[in-house]
């Protein structure tokens, strides 16, 4: 819908809303406005991160010089081959790896794809994956459409705040690590930011001989990463999520693991993933991988760490009863999934938009009506969480380029659109526009 200047309509939300209630909307110029503009203030920054002008320049650039198929022999194909490794080298550069080890994706989820069956693929006797409860769609969707072909997933016990207990692991490997193909657990949770203890499942992992994949889609680009230091077979990210270009990711393999390309026909990536490289893309994530290891090398995310503490404290102190979901737990600097009873995330969300701030929503309503958050209801009841009323979760996630004033603003936004929302009742008068919702879409946090 397209409002003229300053007018005013109502619509009712759709009913898997559960609550009913109808939203006044008042355009201000009648176009949509882009998140940097009139001041918005953008926290959704785990869905996906906008590009530095550095990397939009390196992919401009690309595109209009080094365009050509970097598979030829000839010398325009090699000069994109040529800028197409320097970018491999900086990406193995990022995580401590060798450029050989690093294979180009369209991104996190064929990454994550082509790592679990690899695994399954490389040891057909092999049908038992061991994952977490709380991993991104890329891997629960996956290991639910393999169960058809006789794959068995093993969920080991975890906290309340979704962390794998790595002992849980060794007893599942001591008891049948001759049936299993791989375990993955990811680094940090998507939604709530919670760190797994990948080290130590890493190390049982090695002890048992099995290989061991983690989704750091959520990690790379973001915290320090050196696989050198680590047991790990395989790892897996985006690079849009650290600034790079959407339509590029990384699947990491040490070397000597077999990687069963998803994607056949043509040999590119060393017989790994067919298909022409996407050069201008691949060129801009190596630019992506440059800076995040120079900002991560300046210790910038130890920087960051106490502007998530003093937003989720100014929450708090604002709006009694809310509380951190996972707080208890290890979490990464950009995440914070905050819990607010009694209300309809979807409904915050739509008055957080309209005064200016971007998030997502991960929600669990009483209703049972909304597609409930898969990682809220894994970890269990939170503290502030009331049985058999709406939990409005929603995950403010912010990037290295995040400022302390605007979070302050958006803790300012949060408060005031709380408060409306608990204040708002429906019209009296006819509605306007009515959607009817034939399906209930997922609401979870994506990326």
């Amino acid at each position: 819908m397209v409002l003229g200047q300053g007018q005013t309509t109502w619509f009712e939300l759709p009913s898997f809303l559960h609550c009913g209630l109808c939203v006044c909307v008042r355009s201000g110029t009648g176009s949509v406005l882009m998140a940097e503009e009139q001041g918005r203030i953008y926290l959704d920054h785990n869905a996906t991160t906008r590009q530095t002008p550095e990397v939009t320049a390196a992919v401009m650039e690309c595109m209009e010089r080094f365009w050509a198929n970097p598979s030829s022999i000839h010398l325009a194909g090699q000069l994109a081959r040529r800028r197409m490794e320097e970018a491999r080298g900086q990406v193995a550069s990022l995580i401590g790896a060798e450029p050989d080890e690093i294979v180009f994706t369209s991104g996190g989820s064929e990454s994550v794809n082509v790592a679990i069956r690899s695994a399954l693929g490389s040891a057909p006797e092999k049908r038992v994956v061991v994952t977490s409860e709380v991993e991104h769609s890329a891997v629960r969707e996956l290991l639910e459409v393999l169960a058809a072909d006789g794959v068995e997933t093993i969920h080991p016990r975890k906290s309340r705040t979704g962390r794998v207990d790595p002992e849980a692991v060794r007893e599942i490997l001591s008891q049948r690590s001759e049936e299993v193909a791989l375990v993955t657990v990811m680094w940090a949770n998507n939604e709530t930011g919670v760190i797994e203890p990948i080290e130590e499942i890493a190390e049982i992992c090695d002890q048992f001989g099995v290989p061991f994949h983690s989704d750091a889609t959520q990690w790379i680009g973001k915290m320090p990463t050196d696989v050198g230091k680590l047991p790990v077979t395989m790892l897996s990210c985006a690079g849009h999520k650290f600034h790079g270009p959407k339509g590029t990711g990384v699947l990491w393999a040490r070397r000597g693991t077999l990687v069963k390309p998803c994607v056949i026909g043509g040999g590119q990536e060393q017989g790994r993933r067919g298909g022409t490289e996407h050069v201008s893309g691949i060129v801009g994530l190596g630019v992506a991988a440059a800076q995040a290891e120079t900002w991560l090398t300046d210790n910038g995310h130890e920087r960051m760490l106490p502007l998530r503490d003093r937003f989720e404290a100014g929450i708090r102190e604002a709006i009694p009863g809310t509380c951190v979901n996972g707080a208890t737990g290890p979490r990464i600097w950009s995440t914070s999934s905050i819990g607010f009873p009694d209300l309809e995330a979807e409904l915050l969300l739509l008055v957080m938009s309209e005064r200016g701030l971007d998030a997502s929503a991960g929600s669990a309503c009483s209703s049972g009506a909304l597609n409930n958050s898969v990682i809220l209801e894994a970890m269990g009841r939170q503290p502030c969480q009331i049985p058999e009323e709406p939990y409005g979760s929603v995950r403010f996630s912010w990037c290295r380029e995040t400022t302390k004033d605007e979070l302050e603003r958006a803790a300012k936004i949060i408060a005031d659109a709380v408060e409306a929302v608990r204040n708002i009742k429906p019209p009296t008068g006819p509605i306007l526009t009515k959607k009817e919702s034939g399906s209930v879409p997922d609401y979870s946090p994506k990326g």
